[in-house]
């Protein structure tokens, strides 16, 4: 006997069989039985399953809109500003003028709104330009040609722009470099290359008179400093040009690109040559001369570089105060490297003059000269530890160190308390030099609040009225593609309001990327 098994709504199973139904209790009852019909005769197999199908509920049907397989053709809808346009189709400003034009949210600081056009648009009108895509592709590489010629004469262009610059200084007022060098670190660089040259050149003479190897090594530190610092200077002039296409965020790195080389100079031209001067002597002693001048020429330079340092110490604690740190920490920091280097050749030329100055004395006291050469070893030792602190610290800050965590902290704190932010991940936040700090993170939006201020600029009634005129899975797909690109130009907003606040409220954040989560 083959059984036909299936579940009936009052939890009996019933076993079919050859037109004759058995019922199992589950119950243990035995008086449990089939269900009597009016006539007391139990219902036919035929009237149990007809009662059971109808007691099934029919399965619901989901409406499930198609798939859209998008090609690329579909990339023709994309965006193209007027630019692109020309650059890109060899179109000009005349040919764009009849074409479609979209306002679109713009993605820089200093305009609302921007007209762009569609893809497929400037393509087309590309063809109707140029008549073919080889003739377009002929086009393209002439110019690309032109470009190339225009690089290779790209001195003789610079020379044409530096004489048209020159011809308009002369009737509008010059505003550039050279207001760098009348105040903060131009003016202490300046002063200390002024005063270090003079040293250099009396220190020179002195040797020369002397035969002293303290002061030769001297006479080299001066040299040495006066050769770094304009190299500072260099830096500094450099570092305030503005960003180009080629170095979108400037060139304030020049400063610690210089400070770098400068620290390589001490190293190899002060702390060099001073050991040098120093093994000599020790190996190959000479009487000196009378060392009166150059003591006098000491105390002089003693003087002259401790007013340069005088001058950048009150440089830094200045500079220290407005941004709220302390002086050692803006030096260990090394958040100004021009005026740091000022500070450390300085402060190792007044200890150098001293270190000479207590050497030579003795050498005058015993008459032995090794006092002398062991003055211009540690001298060199002096200019090396110096060269040391200088290559580490200008090494980090190229290297794109991360600011203090008490700083990162207040910037992620910031973002959190808005409203329209859920939470904050991978925070970076790189000190680019000069306090300038690039911030970077990936936040997860509330998706209720965008849409929220969304509405809030949206009338309401006339949004009531598109959805009581939805009826088919078409209708509800164009009434979502129309408010969901809306809401995404919406949550572009948002972007750009926390990057805007954020600048704001923490004027050291130059560049602020948000990435939506």
């Amino acid at each position: 006997m083959h059984n036909v098994w299936f579940s009936l709504p009052d939890c009996r199973v019933a076993s079919l069989g050859l037109g004759k139904v058995q019922y199992y209790s589950t119950s243990g009852n035995s008086d449990d039985g089939p269900p009597k019909s009016a006539s007391g005769e139990a219902p036919s197999a035929e009237s149990v399953l007809s009662a059971a199908v109808k007691a099934t509920p029919a399965p619901s049907v989901r409406a499930v809109l198609k798939k859209r397989e998008y090609g690329a053709k579909y990339t023709q809808n994309n965006f193209i500003t007027a630019v692109r346009a020309m650059n890109e189709f060899c179109l000009k400003p005349s040919d764009l003028v009849q074409l479609r034009k979209i306002r679109r949210r713009s993605p820089h600081d200093d305009t609302e709104a921007f007209t762009v056009f569609l893809r497929s648009d400037v393509e087309a009108k590309a063809l109707e330009v140029w008549g073919s895509q080889e003739a377009l592709a002929r086009e393209r590489s002439l110019r690309k040609e032109e470009e190339r010629e225009y690089q290779e004469n790209i001195f003789r262009n610079q020379q044409l722009l530096k004489e048209y610059k020159d011809f308009w200084g002369n009737t509008k007022p010059r505003s550039g470099p050279r207001a760098t060098f009348l105040e903060g670190p131009g003016k202490v660089v300046m002063v200390a290359i002024c005063i270090n040259g003079l040293n250099f050149f009396f220190k020179l003479l002195a040797w020369v008179y002397t035969g002293s190897a303290s002061m030769f090594s001297e006479a080299i530190h001066s040299l040495a400093d006066t050769c770094n610092q304009a190299l500072l200077a260099l830096g500094i002039s450099q570092s305030v040009r503005n960003p180009d296409a080629g170095h979108p965020y400037g060139f304030t790195n020049m400063r610690y690109i210089a400070s770098l080389i400068s620290g390589v100079g001490i190293f190899m031209m002060g702390a060099g040559l001073s050991w040098y001067h120093g093994i000599m002597g020790l190996l190959h002693p000479e009487p000196m001369e009378s060392l009166l001048w150059a003591y006098c020429i000491l105390a002089g330079s003693l003087v002259s570089e401790g007013a340069t340092l005088l001058v950048a110490v009150n440089e830094i604690k200045r500079s220290a105060q407005l941004h709220g740190v302390s002086f050692y920490e803006y030096v260990m920091q090394s958040r100004d490297p021009s005026t740091n280097v000022v500070l450390l050749e300085d402060a190792a030329a007044v200890l150098g003059v001293i270190m000479a100055a207590s050497c030579m004395g003795l050498t005058s006291l015993t008459g032995n000269p090794y006092y002398d050469s062991l003055g211009s070893l540690g001298v060199g030792t002096l200019l090396g530890a110096v060269s040391t602190f200088l290559i580490y610290t200008n090494t980090e800050a190229l290297l794109g160190r991360s600011i203090q965590p008490e700083r990162v902290q207040k910037l992620t704190e910031f973002l959190e308390n808005d409203p329209a932010v859920r939470a904050i991940h991978d925070v970076k936040a790189t000190d680019l030099g000069m306090s300038k700090v690039r911030f970077k993170a990936e936040v997860d939006f509330d998706g209720r609040v965008v849409t929220r201020s969304y509405l809030e600029k949206q009338d309401i009634d006339q949004i009531l009225n598109e959805i009581q005129l939805v009826k088919t899975p078409e209708e509800l797909e164009s009434f979502m593609l129309k408010h969901g690109e809306n809401i995404i130009d919406t949550l572009g907003v948002e972007v750009d309001r926390l990057e805007k606040e954020l600048k704001q409220r923490n004027p050291e954040v130059r560049h602020v990327d948000l990435e939506i989560l």
